[in-house]
């Protein structure tokens, strides 16, 4: 879906939430040459074919989430809005973390994260004020504040989280405003061991995990969101580490 962040105000339940909506938001094998045995005639024997892995350019992706991941039947019971206007996945070669860009949130009640879940989804298909409305939720998989995941919107579609850059990348979304708040322990760590997670799922290098703004020109995830990513995927930090002990237990 192309798209892009821009600021919209959305009525929920009497509530008015100034809200970023996401415009898109939206990489051989070798053999030597060697003599084959002689049979007992003399006569050369034909080596068997050699069968070649074919050449991985992303992995496949799964039908359902990953593993330990509130499914999306926990906050909806809705499918896709628009099902002529999304495209599948096709592999996963990249990861963007974003927040949804509305106020500060920081509820750890289920129930709670939940309804902001579906407020993002709501705001999403219905479009307006020169966005076009998505197929369904912009992300893939959203935190919370109390640090647990949830499935968004279906792995096997391409995303609408960042603008002409959709293609094989999986979206990743922390409730809340990070421009406005920090992200709680939970939220990092579960962020860290999350991410770790899908980069030795689909073979991810950590160069390709990306914030929204470091592809395109956006607030996104929020300045102290960002300040975090740059610090966890630095030399000593966290990301690094759940990368680490995810290696062995991440098939």
């Amino acid at each position: 879906m192309r798209d892009g962040f821009s600021r919209r105000e959305v009525v929920e339940g009497g509530l008015l939430l100034g809200l970023f909506t996401l415009a898109g938001c939206a990489s051989a094998s070798r053999s030597d040459d060697l003599p084959g045995p002689v049979a007992a005639t003399g006569e050369p024997v034909k080596p068997p074919p050699v069968r070649r892995a074919p050449q991985r350019q992303s992995a496949p992706v799964a039908n359902g989430p990953a593993p330990n991941v509130l499914p999306r039947s926990a906050w909806t019971s809705v499918g896709v809005a628009n099902p002529g206007d999304i495209n599948p996945m096709n592999g996963i070669q990249r990861i963007t973390i974003h927040h949804d860009g509305m106020e500060a949130f920081t509820s750890t009640n289920q129930s709670e994260c939940a309804r902001r879940i579906e407020l993002v989804r709501n705001s999403h298909v219905r479009g307006g004020r020169g966005n076009k409305a998505f197929a369904d939720i912009g992300y893939h998989y959203v935190i919370d504040p109390a640090g647990r995941v949830w499935e968004a919107r279906n792995i096997r579609y391409q995303g609408a989280h960042v603008q002409d850059n959709n293609e094989n990348n999986l979206g990743i979304c922390c409730l809340g405003n990070y421009d406005e708040q920090q992200p709680t322990p939970a939220t990092k760590g579960s962020l860290d061991r999350f991410v770790a997670a899908q980069m030795k799922r689909y073979n991810v290098p950590l160069s390709r995990v990306k914030t929204h703004r470091e592809i395109n020109p956006t607030a996104c995830p929020g300045r102290n969101m960002q300040a975090y990513m740059v610090a966890t995927r630095g030399p000593s930090g966290q990301l690094r580490l759940a990368m680490a002990d995810v290696a062995w237990a991440v098939a």
